[in-house]
């Protein structure tokens, strides 16, 4: 701290030329993230298509290509013109040539066109692995036009190419909303254009380092493409919290009397390590991510580390530096002379007398809200996850619209499902178990046809239809059928196809987050013990973390999935999408930990400078209650512009984080968090070096106060 104080010019030089030139190199990173990363590698349905498609080649279709003419030709008519174009196509990226409703055996075709003999169906399957196959089709999407004719993409590729389409968009619709209001919330918080300046130039630092940590992530590992959207919700968000709770206890020193030196001295030593503290406990909240086998879920855990690691950083280098220069220039530019001490002061006295009130009647306000949260939180018994799906998409989506198309106007418009039957001795199966096997399949409901399809040297391969569309209910249902078939004697079998990987990746994040919240949790306890040196305050923050949790996603199922209010929001009532409610789960962790830790950290600090408990709990209230309820303020602000996203799963995250921010910021940490510890009292400081001393029983005078606070 001595060498940024003594230094303070050529360190914000330094981390302005370095932050600048880093975010430049890293905005190329747009063009390294991946479009993939969906689907578990290690699931019995991934191993299944790996095999089969090692030994006969890719068989499920990535894209259907609808063509419906509109100038009175008919479907034969256009043939010519649809097959010269489809010839076009680079045969490098195509497993196979296309299959049109004109090339495949009439028992097949008919699968291939709408039931009113309008439109024709063309399926594409490209080779590669799944960032690869949703990256060829946007290189051969737009060769495809075709003057009068209307031609639709349907299909997985072309509705995740949606996604991450939608998803930069909304990126660039964030940025462009969010920093004016969050300069106008700024200016009403600290009451000076200076001092709200401040923040949102560390934003914009914090964002542009982010992305270089996450252009070097991607020459180890993948990372999609919507971890853009975290790095820049975290970074942003946190970077303004960040710099809200350090600039607030340096206008404290200054009111004091400090000099500029002394002040930056004491609140790095405070605020400074607080905010060190912070970071690591949000690492925390995305660390679980990591542990996750599909690629998204771990590249989103990058890009929220990254983004936390990037707010602290400038955080605890460029705005000290910038403090050390201002000094009491920080409240230049304010409209009104006073304004801003009058403002600390009412703030204080009103969070102040609400945490005294509380601690008249703890056990009163404990129970009350304790009962109000589990009310909040009983839908979660309900909830399910669900897989990525085109209904996700804004309802005049293109590829929504021709993957609707596919499902209600082509028959068996499916990838079907993919059975492996193995001899558990080894070698070739019997073919008699194999037929065994498909008759069986075929008998399953949802199954329209099953048919053996081909023999390795150690595998036979089973090939259903389905008679609903892939991942839908009907078709998760089938293959869960064919799942509890007992194989004839001396056979295993394995199921594969895009329903039972889907199937298969939900399962997995079942099975995952246990594993999630024991790292989160262990991970947790061991800064917040660091932070508090008392044990009981740990496992305080923790419990507290998991209650607005709980009530976070049970208000999130009774929207989501229950349906309750979906209409107004513009929402298909159905499954929550997996892996944004692991990122809520994260995100809403860490915040929760990262606002008890401020609170925490000046109730401890009031204490150790000898107030009693109660008294502790009242100064640190009173001093981070507008600096908590304000950062969560603005939080919302940043994550609102997610919650206005036309991607469902956008919209869960950004409506997610805000009902937990509301909870956690306000019912939680202000009012529950004072009533908890007022009624453990000297239990509070268990292990606590503090603890070895008598409880005071005095009030501490209004100086003592301010020097507690």
């Amino acid at each position: 701290m001595e060498a940024i104080i003594g230094r303070a010019r050529l360190v914000v030089a330094t981390c302005i030329a370095v932050v600048l030139a880093a975010g430049i190199w890293g905005a190329g990173v747009l063009s390294d993230l991946s479009l993939g990363g969906y689907s578990d590698p290690g699931s019995e349905a991934a191993q299944v298509d790996d095999t089969v498609d090692a030994e006969f080649g890719r068989s499920a279709p990535d894209i259907a290509i609808v063509y419906t003419p509109r100038d009175g030709r008919s479907i034969d008519d256009i043939r010519g013109v649809v097959e010269a174009n489809l010839a076009e196509i680079d045969a490098s990226l195509l497993v196979r040539a296309p299959l049109t409703y004109w090339n495949v055996p009439p028992a097949f075709a008919e699968g291939l066109t709408s039931f009113d003999r309008r439109s024709v169906a063309a399926v594409l399957t490209f080779t590669g692995d799944e960032d690869t196959r949703v990256k060829s089709y946007r290189d051969i999407k737009d060769a495809r036009m075709l003057d009068g004719i209307d031609v639709e993409f349907g299909g997985f590729s072309a509705v995740a190419d949606a996604y991450n389409t939608q998803a930069r968009a909304d990126l660039v619709r964030a940025e462009i909303i969010t920093f004016p209001i969050l300069m106008v919330l700024l200016l009403l918080i600290f009451g000076g254009v200076t001092a709200a300046a401040v923040p949102l130039c560390i934003g914009g630092l914090s964002i542009l380092a982010s992305l270089a940590v996450m252009r070097v992530l991607t020459t180890f590992t993948e990372v999609s493409i919507f971890a853009t959207n975290i790095a820049t919700l975290v970074s942003l968000g946190m970077a303004v919290d960040y710099s809200l709770f350090v600039l607030t206890r340096f206008r404290e020193e200054l009111r004091r009397g400090a000099t500029t030196e002394d002040a930056v001295r004491r609140t790095m030593a405070t605020a400074g390590r607080t905010v060190a503290f912070s970071g690591l406990l949000l690492v925390c909240g995305f660390i679980g991510m990591l542990i996750f086998p599909q690629a998204m879920v771990r590249s989103l855990g990058f890009g929220g580390m990254a983004a936390v690691g990037a707010a602290a950083f400038v955080s605890l280098t460029a705005l000290p530096a910038t403090l050390m220069l201002l000094g009491h220039r920080i409240n230049s530019l304010s409209w009104r002379k006073g304004a801003i001490d009058r403002g600390d002061e009412r703030a204080e006295r009103f969070w102040g007398s609400v945490a005294s009130r509380v601690m008249r009647r703890p056990i009163l306000v404990a129970v009350a809200i304790l009962a109000f949260l589990a009310l909040l939180s009983a839908p979660i018994f309900g909830l399910t996850l669900g897989d990525l799906d085109h209904k996700g998409l804004p309802h005049d989506a293109p590829a929504r619209v021709a993957t609707d198309k596919l499902f209600t106007d082509f028959p068996l418009a499916n990838s079907g499902v993919t059975v492996m039957v193995q001899s558990a001795e080894g070698g070739s199966p019997d073919p008699l178990a194999v037929q065994e096997v498909a008759n069986e399949v075929a008998r399953q409901n949802g199954i329209a046809a099953a048919a053996p399809a081909g023999e390795a040297e150690d595998f036979a391969v089973v090939r259903a239809i389905l008679s609903s569309p892939d991942r839908t209910e009907g078709a998760l249902a089938a293959v869960d059928s064919i799942r509890e078939i007992t194989p004839p004697d001396g056979t295993v079998i394995g199921v594969g196809g895009p329903t039972a990987l889907s199937q298969d990746g939900i399962a997995a994040i079942y099975n995952t987050i246990p594993w999630m919240f024991a790292i989160m949790i262990a991970a947790t306890f061991v800064v917040t013990t660091a932070a508090f040196r008392s044990i009981v305050l740990s496992i305080k923050a923790i419990v507290m973390a998991m209650v607005s949790l709980a009530a976070t996603f049970g208000v999130l199922t009774l929207i989501f999935d229950d349906g309750h209010g979906a209409g107004v929001l513009g929402i298909n009532p159905g499954p929550v999408q997996a892996t944004m409610s692991i990122l809520i789960l994260a995100v809403v962790f860490g915040l929760s930990t990262d606002y008890e830790i401020f609170l925490l950290s000046r109730i401890v600090e009031a204490h150790d400078r000898g107030a009693s408990t109660r008294e502790a709990v009242r100064i640190g209230a009173a001093r981070t209650g507008r600096v908590v309820t304000a950062a969560a303020l603005l939080l919302i602000t940043v994550t609102a512009a997610f919650s206005l996203s036309e991607l469902s799963m956008m919209r869960l995250l950004g409506i997610g984080v805000i009902v937990g921010l509301i909870l956690d910021a306000t019912v939680v940490r202000m009012l529950l968090v004072p009533a908890l510890v007022a009624l453990m009292g000297e239990a509070n400081w268990w292990l606590h070096p503090s603890a070895s001393r008598p409880e005071p029983n005095r009030v501490l005078s209004d100086k003592d106060s301010a020097h507690a606070g």
